[in-house]
């Protein structure tokens, strides 16, 4: 037999085929439509996740610290003019504005220690605010994120219905770009959500221990302040009645 006439060896039907890896970055590049749209504001929420809990952890470890400090300073304070000249120069701990807060406020009512308490916990309050900036928008991300997906998920099993009734056939090839889509979609909705609802509960667990301490120390101060403020006189039940 002439060599060059030989057959050409076929593979065999059992030859196992090699599967195919899975390529989000492919799927989302082949999505089109609402799912695309979709996508896109998943993928836009994922990474504004990662953004806020990056700046929340940054946040909070410069308030705990500078807060730890004050604290430390404020120990071995013994009078209220050395607490607010402390307090002065810690302006950016959460404790020296709440001890400034009730420095403004030591020789504007009679009523002493119920008065300045009053004050202090409106002043941890404020503090409470302005640690808890962003946090509304991780969880609004965390609540929103999967019905995002879902919404993406069951416009993409529209889709798949409306090929089969064009098609006229419901095999594989019909259907399976629209499944893979409405599939993408559901996953990346978790991708949001998941780190979101973490990094929430992170952060909200540190700005409570923050406040917690925050608060108890506020109630010192404020005894310290109205234990200075000489016209201090408890209220007296009934009066103005």
């Amino acid at each position: 037999m002439n060599p060059a006439e030989a057959p050409v060896p076929v593979a065999s039907a059992s030859t196992p085929i090699a599967p195919k890896a899975l390529d989000p970055f492919s799927l989302v590049l082949s999505s089109s439509g609402v799912v695309l749209v979709v996508l896109l504001i998943l993928i836009a929420a994922s990474l504004t996740v990662w953004l806020i809990w990056l700046l929340k952890s940054a946040q909070l470890r410069r308030l705990r610290a500078s807060q730890h400090q004050f604290e430390t300073e404020a120990e071995r304070v013994a009078s209220a003019s050395e607490l607010v000249r402390l307090a002065q120069q810690h302006d950016t701990a959460p404790g020296a504005r709440v001890v400034l807060e009730l420095a403004k406020h030591q020789h504007l009512s009679g009523y002493g220690f119920d008065y300045l308490s009053a004050v202090g916990r409106r002043a941890v309050a404020g503090e409470q605010q302005r640690a808890s900036i962003l946090m509304p928008t991780l969880q609004s991300i965390a609540s929103a994120s999967p019905f995002i997906g879902l919404f993406g998920t069951v416009w993409g099993i529209m889709d798949a219905f409306l090929r089969i009734g064009v098609e006229k056939s419901a095999s594989l090839p019909v259907v399976a770009p629209a499944i893979g889509e409405a599939l993408i979609a559901t996953a990346f909705g978790l991708v949001a959500a998941i780190p979101a609802t973490i990094g929430f509960n992170y952060v909200d667990k540190r700005i409570g221990d923050l406040l917690e301490e925050l608060g108890a120390s506020a109630e010192g101060w404020a005894r310290l302040f109205a234990g200075a403020n000489p016209s201090a006189r408890p209220p007296i039940l009934g009066q103005g009645g």
